[in-house]
């Protein structure tokens, strides 16, 4: 918003685990309602656990959930626009991000409107296969053409996903006629699309798409035999992609929507400075900060585990992006629970939760156990598995135990981008996001003994402000 129009902004962040909702104001930049709400949309899957894959209508369910619980005041137009008052307390635009590289099909008009509802139609959408996803192996990755590209397509990816579901389920395809990611869906069905959009944010995260002429490999895709008429028609971040078809829980028809962008770059737009990085702990993790304003990509895909993503106003994200995260915790803990029950005791997560960060900030010292924690492998090193190496009758206490399972995470992202990259771009502190980290001790003290720089801690600067934020200023 080149002049800044009073009222407020909603951000949507549609996550893995959850679905987030804030509302920004448009002048003050402050963040005046936040909610959230776990979508538990996780669905077998027919490959086992190389398969990864959530119900789109839970999730879109849960969007509704949470838009419903904003201020209703702060939703709905202003009987008298002539007052200063009401116009700035109402929502003038929409801001949405989502999970990157998951991608998704459905079919022509794939929602209905029910009251103030947005729902999808059920048998009108496929599964979304999350980047979470490990189906297409190693052995069929190589047998994909090379990608126009300097980003390498690896399973979870849309368009690797796509190529092995038009190799080993081809009749799926014919039932729909659009593919996109979860978040592109729900800005399609809000502003009742015919044609999908997507941001360059995500379609590179989707692979084979060249970030500099900001297009699909069409060419290759096509001579491989890829169902091309699927993918969507791409546009620059902070494009608009429509209005609201409909009111929508009191935000009038109209109201303008952006193009859906990507998790990861909304969850570092607020914090991210020059000479600043952000490490975001959430259910993966990632440590990104902004390349120079020269960088140029390499037109040639390479296996690293630091990759550049498009960013905003044609910038680049240096990224380290790593698998496994506070859902490794998260599996730890579960795991405990479970242990528990199964020797016939009831124990809530919460309180292991509450045990386990206890216990681990009171030794004070590193733990002598090493964990390695790559449960889910790493897109370098997709066969890794989860090592725990060192082990001795004196380190397998509990608090021992979580506090090397925090090192390992805070250590496997070293790993991959380590001090010295940092120093050699002039970083000099890392700013700290993410609910993971921002709830855990533990974890930040590990941050501190890895990396050795000033750390700041931030708290609720999520991936939703920064969707809201980055439609302000389209």
């Amino acid at each position: 918003m080149s002049d800044i129009e009073p009222g407020l902004v909603l951000g949507i962040d549609i996550g893995t685990t959850s679905v987030k909702v804030c509302l920004v104001d448009c002048v003050t930049r402050q963040v005046t309602f936040s909610q959230s709400k776990d979508t538990q949309a996780n669905v077998p899957s027919d490959q086992g656990s190389e398969g990864n894959k959530q119900d789109v209508p839970k999730i879109i369910s849960a969007l509704n959930n949470c838009v419903s619980r904003c201020p209703k005041d702060q939703l709905k137009k202003a009987k008298c626009e002539r007052l200063f008052l009401f116009r700035s307390n109402r929502v003038v635009r929409l801001g949405i991000c989502g999970q990157m590289h998951g991608m998704l099909l459905w079919s022509d008009r794939a929602w209905d409107q029910t009251s103030s509802r947005r729902e999808v139609i059920k048998d009108s959408v496929s599964a979304l296969y999350t980047w979470q996803d490990t189906r297409c192996s190693p052995s069929f990755l190589s047998s994909l053409p090379p990608p126009q590209s300097h980003l390498t397509a690896y399973s979870g990816y849309g368009v690797p996903t796509l190529f092995w579901i038009a190799r080993y389920k081809p009749d799926k395809l014919k039932l729909f006629s659009h593919a996109g990611t979860v978040q592109d869906l729900a800005v399609a069905m809000l502003c009742d699309l015919k044609e999908p959009v997507m941001s360059v944010q995500n379609a590179a995260s989707w692979g084979y798409f060249d970030t500099t002429t900001q297009s699909w490999n069409t060419q290759i895709l096509e001579s491989a035999g890829f169902p091309v008429h699927l993918l969507p028609r791409v546009v620059k971040p902070g494009t608009l992609a429509g209005g609201l078809a409909e009111s929508w829980y009191g935000i009038p028809a109209g109201t303008p929507v952006g193009a859906a962008l990507g998790d990861l770059q909304c969850s570092v737009y607020t914090t991210m400075q020059p000479n600043v990085a952000v490490l975001n702990v959430s259910t993966s993790a990632q440590l990104a900060f902004i390349a120079t304003p020269d960088f140029q990509p390499k037109q040639v895909a390479d296996v690293s585990t630091v990759e550049y993503f498009p960013y905003f106003n044609d910038r680049y994200l240096a990224v380290a992006a790593s698998l496994n995260g506070g859902n490794a915790l998260a599996t730890f803990v579960k795991t405990l629970q479970q242990w528990t029950h199964e020797l016939g005791f009831n124990l809530p997560q919460a309180k292991v939760w509450e045990r386990v960060l206890a216990l681990a900030e009171g030794m004070g010292t590193k733990s002598s156990l090493q964990v390695i924690p790559t449960l889910l492998g790493e897109r370098h090193a997709p066969e890794q598995n989860a090592t725990v190496t060192n082990i001795d009758p004196g380190n397998l206490g509990l608090g021992q135990v979580f506090r090397a399972l925090c090192s390992g995470v805070i250590q496997n992202m070293h790993s991959m981008m380590p001090r010295e990259i940092l120093l050699d771009n002039n970083i000099e502190k890392i700013v700290g996001i993410g609910s993971a980290l921002t709830r855990n001790k533990v974890l930040q003290q590990e941050v501190e003994h890895w990396y050795q720089l000033p750390v700041q801690f931030v708290a609720g600067e999520d991936a939703a402000v920064g969707a809201a934020m980055s439609v302000l200023n389209v």
